[in-house]
């Protein structure tokens, strides 16, 4: 039976940086959750 728990077996294939992927995530949903505002307020704007 092969040892599951050895960290050797479980390298990093793909390594990654996890702040930027984070601050990207972030940025990301920051830039989507603008946009539905700025539409929102046009909406709103177009309405009254």
């Amino acid at each position: 039976m092969e040892n599951v728990r050895d960290p050797r077996e479980h390298y990093n294939e793909e390594p990654r940086n996890d702040f930027f992927d984070l601050m990207f995530g972030f940025g990301g949903f920051f830039g989507f959750m603008f946009v539905v505002f700025a539409v929102m307020v046009i909406i709103k704007f177009a309405i009254s």
